[in-house]
């Protein structure tokens, strides 16, 4: 029951319809919804994915790494806006994903960062990965590169971000 509600919910927060091309995969206790990448623009060197996670087991995991032959390097990042009102990006040791709960990777929050993007990313195009857990080991995955949202990371220019190393 949980796995229906958790895809249902996952469906309607990336705002597809159930005959969109969401997909998900299942690993031991964890389910891996819907990873995509916003088409990021033609020229760009880095580009931002997101998953949903959810954790239908008892045993808590945490994911520690995140690996890709698009990019030169992967990294877990948190966007944090200051008092200021700008956005900066911190890089995340790992993702705690307690039993029972659902984590989120989505625009203006948590993401995987893609940086030193080997060739451009655009929409319809797949993206091979594998998600590095404590627990549940390597879990290969496929980002879908959907169009560009109205806002996401690809907004902020990450040269010039904190890369600072947080605990979510």
């Amino acid at each position: 029951m949980l796995r229906i509600l958790t895809v249902m919910l996952a469906l309607i927060w990336a705002g597809l319809a159930p005959s969109a091309q969401a997909h998900e995969i299942l690993a031991g206790q964890l389910q891996i919804i819907h990873p995509y990448i916003s088409a990021p623009p033609a020229a760009a060197k880095s580009a931002a994915g997101y998953v949903v996670i959810a954790n239908e087991g008892t045993t808590p995991d945490r994911l520690i790494a995140v690996e890709t032959p698009v990019a030169a390097m992967a990294m877990l990042h948190v966007t944090e806006f200051g008092a200021d009102g700008v956005a900066r990006m911190r890089a995340l040791e790992g993702l705690e994903i307690a039993g029972g709960d659902i984590v989120t990777l989505e625009p203006g929050g948590m993401h995987v960062m893609l940086m030193g993007l080997t060739a451009p990313l655009k929409a319809g195009d797949t993206v091979p990965a594998t998600l590095v857990f404590e627990h549940a080991g390597r879990v290969e995955i496929t980002f879908a590169v959907d169009e560009a949202g109205a806002m996401d990371d690809m907004t902020i220019d990450h040269s010039k971000m904190d890369h600072g190393t947080a605990k979510p």
